[in-house]
């Protein structure tokens, strides 16, 4: 009896030892970050770095350990999870179900990630020399990974590198993911830019794919449409033009300012300019709204992916259109109509607002007020801070202080919640966690609108697009 008692003691001070051991690494490592609940009366600076922090998290902590790759999102997602959002986007109505599974990465969401871990780094959340290692470790990755006339596609397998096919013919290159990713990877290019050997190999393995990457091989060799997909089994079939206005004017941005294979202003003209729903000019709630076909403005993802990286103050095009008041509009339409909340969900206020892209307990939606089912996404409020700063902090408040017990997590918040359903989302996607980061960074200090809009190949292609902006000499 004494021997057994001995040596359970034995065994659970080792455990106990261990496990000591494991916290005070974790408290003596200064590249950990440790997550934090709801903290009561701190300013309005400090809430603003705990969100960013913890939301940077979801990069930092739960990358992949093969890659280093944003993972897509933190559940093993089955892909008729976004059906209805791929039938309505890409009319494919008979797309064999299948699953993403746990390794699946997705390029666009690891570009945010690129950007999140610069502004990590710029607030001493993790030192720049680990930081450099794990990027490092991204771009060894990428430069051996699956890639088509050096385009990533949509997902991919964190272990292989091999393409997850995100439906029947888009198996192959997504030319809007690979314009996020390239952001990233051109703006660390332009933060990391020291002398040291790890930072001259990251700027070169960067160079490598940039130039490489041929976004004119989208054209299909004429200058009518820039198509999204291509695949070397189905080739253009998947026929989706980048027209809008929508998520994807960045992919213009990007590809005319390619050293090696850019897109002609023609081209963006015709694809983009002339194509299906790029001028709105309608009022709503007495804000115009420039640009877009959507009624009340659509998704507010619109109004974050591309500027992420492109600052749209005193940004304007030989259109005439003020990419300010675009973005700051569309945000305010947005909020108006969860104020008015014509569909009285309960919740929706001037503190509960924000309709964008996300999960639901329908599934993954591209909510809208055209398309409202009574779902919150905390990250449209959130990643609009350059837009409505007061609004946005009305929001932030509220999502943390009064529902933080719902949707406050680890990573940040949940993905997104609806009172009215009483479902609070447990997942958290790269590309909505990665916006909330950079966007109240662009903010705070607009840290990455000033690394992205000094690159010279950005400007030019800016430039050949017909762009004025006061960073445009």
């Amino acid at each position: 009896m004494k021997k057994i008692s001995f040596v359970f003691l034995l065994i659970a001070s080792v455990a106990v030892v261990a496990q000591t051991t494991k916290k005070t690494n974790a408290l003596l490592n200064k590249d950990s970050i440790a997550p934090v609940g709801i903290i009561k009366n701190i300013s309005d600076s400090t809430l603003l770095d705990i969100v960013q922090r913890q939301t940077f998290r979801f990069f930092w902590h739960y990358a992949h350990p093969e890659s280093g790759l944003a993972r897509e999102r933190d559940n093993t997602v089955h892909a008729e999870y976004y059906w209805d959002y791929i039938n309505e986007a890409y009319d494919e109505p008979n797309l064999s179900k299948g699953t993403f599974g746990a390794e699946a990465c997705a390029i666009g969401g690891t570009g945010m990630g690129i950007l999140s871990t610069i502004v990590a780094v710029n607030r001493g959340w993790v030192g720049r020399d680990t930081a450099l290692k794990r990027l490092i470790k991204i771009v060894d990755f990428l430069i051996k990974a699956d890639c088509y006339h050096g385009i990533y596609p949509h997902f991919m397998n964190g272990v292989t590198g091999k393409t997850i096919p995100f439906g029947r013919l888009d198996d192959g290159a997504d030319i809007v993911e690979t314009s996020y990713l390239m952001m990233g990877l051109l703006t660390a290019k332009q933060y990391f830019n020291g002398n040291s050997l790890p930072e001259r190999y990251f700027q070169k393995r960067v160079q490598q794919m940039w130039e490489v990457a041929d976004w004119n091989w989208h054209s299909k060799g004429d200058n009518k449409f820039l198509y999204w997909h291509w695949s070397p089994d189905n080739d253009f079939n998947m026929n989706f033009p980048v027209f809008g206005y929508d998520e994807a004017l960045i992919t213009y941005i990007v590809s005319a300012s390619s050293p090696n294979h850019p897109i002609s202003k023609e081209l963006y003209e015709n694809s983009w300019v002339k194509g299906n729903g790029w001028k709105n000019g309608k009022q709503y709630y007495g804000y115009t709204l420039p640009l877009g076909n959507y009624e009340k403005g659509g998704p507010l993802f619109f109004e974050q992916y591309t500027y992420m990286g492109i600052d749209p103050n005193g940004l304007k095009d030989d259109h005439s259109i003020d990419y300010a008041e675009q973005t700051k509009n569309h945000t305010l339409i947005n909020r108006a109509y969860c104020v008015e909340n014509p569909k009285h969900y309960k919740g929706y206020g001037e503190n509960c607002w924000g309709l964008t892209a996300g999960d639901s307990y329908k599934g993954y939606v591209a909510h809208c007020p055209e398309e409202d089912f009574g779902v919150i996404q905390p990250t449209a409020a959130l990643s609009s801070f350059p837009y409505t700063p007061e609004f946005s902090m009305q929001a932030l408040k509220h999502f943390y202080y009064d529902l933080g017990n719902k949707i406050w997590s680890d990573y940040g918040f949940a993905d997104g919640f609806s009172e009215t359903k009483n479902w609070y989302a447990k997942t958290h996607l790269a590309i909505d966690q990665g916006p909330i980061v950079v966007m109240i960074e662009n903010y705070r200090s607009g840290l990455i609108w000033k690394l992205f809009m000094q690159i010279p190949e950005i400007q030019n292609g800016l430039k050949k697009l017909g762009f004025s902006s006061p960073y445009l000499k």
